[in-house]
């Protein structure tokens, strides 16, 4: 990797997040801590930034993770200002807590400021969501993205940041299709798949509207009209995540998955690797970074698509919209990803999608 910064205008800064759903609990230690490129490494060593001057990832970290049904549907949040690899409560949390659907995310501020409130994942009833990337023209669309949810959801955003608007107007969009997040029978029985993949399209396509609504008049000569939209929410029974960037020619920010029946630890310290004893899949991982240095544990997720779990089988869908290219050899720049502090091409293969082609997609 070149010890340069590119000359592609301002280098800004980037988050990291990382997803497990398994067929059984593991120890959050071998997913957060133990691997050689775990996110707690990448809060301070991030492969795929290109800003060398700042590569890490210190603005804060959170944690989320569901529980046995006994103790409720609501996930569990751990969330701290202090960076990663500073926090010896991060570590003995998971060194000693298990569970078969974690959350994990280290923070690099794009909006908001230091503070517990702006830390992801964030949660309402049984609902986890976090965000790698950026809504643009932030200062503009704030004010219509939060007059255009209802008053439950506009109160109950407690920090400053567009991740968190984003995810409030992410439940707006599940109440309008009639789907109440604080309903009994949808917290405790999940919303199903379909219903979260459609609510996170439409949260995507209102968000590009309040963009492009922007009056030309407020955008100054360096206002960029392309968000990253790397999204991830789970209802505690199904997982979805998006790889997104509002444009034709632009690579999104890294998105990688992984998939087999056993995450296991090799010789030497932190070298994991994930094990296929056969076709299905019991556990499955999706990382904005690979949490190993083996190419063929790692599948890059197609941009502008959505990756849906559910029940360890993984889905990849197309997201066809304005900025969605039909030829399946087409290529993006990598220029925009890598002057936002990331580069966009690390070792992992590539799973190509075309519109009408539902991928059930397999690390192998």
């Amino acid at each position: 990797m070149p010890n340069y910064v590119p000359s592609f205008g301002k280098v800004g800064k980037m988050c990291r997040f990382l997803v497990y759903k398994g067929k059984d609990e593991i120890l959050l230690s071998k997913l957060i801590l133990e691997p050689q490129h775990s996110i707690l490494t990448q809060s301070y060593d991030s492969r795929l930034r290109m800003d060398h001057r700042r590569p890490h990832n210190g603005d804060g970290f959170g944690i989320g993770y569901y529980t046995p049904p006994t103790l409720g549907p609501d996930p569990c949040i751990f969330t701290s200002t202090t960076p990663a690899w500073n926090c010896i409560n991060l570590s003995r949390l998971a060194s000693k807590t298990t569970s078969s659907l974690i959350f994990a995310h280290v923070r690099a501020t794009t909006e908001g400021s230091l503070s517990d409130s702006n830390c992801h994942p964030f949660s309402h009833g049984s609902l986890m969501f976090m965000h790698n990337g950026n809504i643009a023209c932030w200062r503009h669309v704030k004010r219509e993205i939060a007059f255009s949810v209802g008053q439950k959801w506009f109160v109950g955003v407690q920090g400053n940041t567009d991740s968190e608007w984003a995810f409030a107007l992410f439940l707006d969009c599940l109440e309008k299709a009639g789907f109440d997040p604080d309903s009994e029978e949808c917290t405790v029985n999940g919303f199903g798949q379909t219903v979260l993949r459609k609510a996170m399209l439409q949260t995507i396509k209102r968000i590009n509207g309040f963009v492009d609504a922007t009056p030309s008049e407020l955008r100054d000569e360096m206002m960029d009209k392309r968000s990253l939209l790397n999204f991830a929410v789970s209802d505690g029974h199904s997982v979805v995540c998006t790889k997104y960037v509002s444009s034709t020619t632009d690579e999104a920010a890294s998105l990688y998955f992984s998939s087999g029946t056993s995450w296991k630890q090799g010789e030497g310290p932190g070298q994991y690797k994930m094990e296929r004893r056969d076709k299905g899949a019991d556990i499955v991982l999706v990382a904005s970074e690979p949490l190993t240095f083996e190419r063929d544990n790692w599948v890059t997720v197609p941009t502008n698509s959505t990756i849906t779990i559910h029940k360890q089988t993984v889905m990849i869908h197309p997201i066809i919209d304005e900025y969605y290219n039909h030829s399946p050899s087409y290529t993006r720049s990598s220029g925009f990803a890598v002057s936002k502090g990331l580069v966009s091409n690390a070792p992992g293969a590539t799973q190509a999608i075309t519109p009408g082609n539902l991928v059930n997609a397999v690390a192998t």
